[in-house]
């Protein structure tokens, strides 16, 4: 308990006094390592690359979504939230940035974190009319159901997720069991994990809730489904979201904004920092391919952002300039 308690002492001492840190660049800087894995690489890559490239004395302090965004705004610490979900917590974030506690510099998902109903490419290959979740429904025979093959099936996720309760919800919307469907409860996430691989492994059909950036869909090649209809906010507030509303309607699911967000503390000593933290936006298919990687080989953060850094030179050398890229490049050779 000391030892914690002295940590902590340390690491706020650390924050407090970053702009009078031993580098010269940018002083000491404190970065959110939050506990997913596209958050966790995003925060190893945004370290390696500020201490590399611009000199600066750049560590990772434990993070999560509401503890270190609520953190940053009434406190001023930690400097950087490389992944922030900020559909999760809005009216933090806007009175954050209202107040000028705030900065959000970029999306770091330039395409949005994505939910939806998925099926395998190849069936759409086969397939090209299949395009929306309508034009699916129209063939269970293409997604048999584990216990029932002449009905098809829905792979919903484990009871307690939100995407749970929308696929639901959208299961009711889009009358899936008058077109002879059955909504699948896979339990857990190795569950839902599962029921895709098992059906990529044997070529077969699946249809389910799933999202990305996620290493699952960076390993097998998923195509979204379109909804057939434009987003309606009242609507999915009032129907889609809620457990037991009876009448929910077909309705887009809309993109999850996540941004990269600093204090504003952090902003106005940032110097170039700031310039990199602007353009440092990658896509879900770059990120699923690189989580796919860190998991088929059970890698940290630490080491997905070197392979990353090593292997998309492409990618993230529009980040910075060729100068702090060479320095990068150099850094983890």
């Amino acid at each position: 308990m000391k030892y914690l308690l002295a940590s902590t002492a340390v690491a706020l001492g650390m924050m407090a006094f970053g702009g009078t840190a031993n580098a010269a660049e940018c002083g000491t800087v404190t970065i959110a390592n939050m506990n997913w894995q596209s958050a966790e690489v995003l925060a190893n890559i945004d370290k390696l690359i500020l201490n590399a490239g611009y000199g600066c004395d750049a560590e990772l302090v434990v993070g999560d979504t509401v503890p270190t965004l609520t953190s940053m705004t009434e406190k001023g610490q930690p400097d950087i939230a490389p992944e922030g979900w900020v559909d999760l917590l809005p009216d933090v974030v806007q009175r954050g940035i209202a107040d000028n506690k705030l900065v959000s510099t970029v999306e770091a998902l330039s395409d949005g974190a994505v939910q939806g109903w998925w099926v395998p490419k190849y069936i759409i290959d086969a397939h090209p009319d299949i395009k929306t979740i309508d034009d699916a429904l129209k063939h269970p025979e293409l997604f048999p159901a584990p216990e029932d093959s002449s009905k098809g099936a829905v792979f919903n996720g484990p009871q307690g997720w939100g995407g749970t309760l929308v696929t639901t919800q959208l299961f009711k919307a889009y009358e899936a069991e008058k077109a002879g469907f059955v909504l699948v409860d896979t339990g857990s996430a190795a569950g839902l994990d599962g029921s895709v691989a098992k059906a990529y492994e044997r070529n077969e059909g699946w249809m389910g809730y799933y999202w990305a950036p996620t290493a699952l869909l960076g390993k097998y090649e998923m195509v979204k489904l379109e909804y057939g209809v434009s987003h309606d906010a009242d609507e999915w507030k009032r129907c889609n979201t809620v457990a037991d509303c009876p009448d929910p309607k077909r309705n887009e699911w809309p993109k999850d904004s996540v941004q990269t967000l600093v204090t504003t503390g952090f902003a106005e000593r940032a110097g170039p920092v700031m310039d990199y933290l602007k353009a440092r936006s990658w896509s879900n298919d770059t990120v699923n391919k690189l989580l796919a990687w860190m998991t088929d080989n059970q890698a940290t953060g630490e080491e997905g952002a070197k392979y990353f850094l090593k292997n998309n030179e492409d990618v993230w050398a529009k980040w910075v300039s060729p100068e702090i890229a060479e320095k990068v490049k150099a850094s983890v050779q």
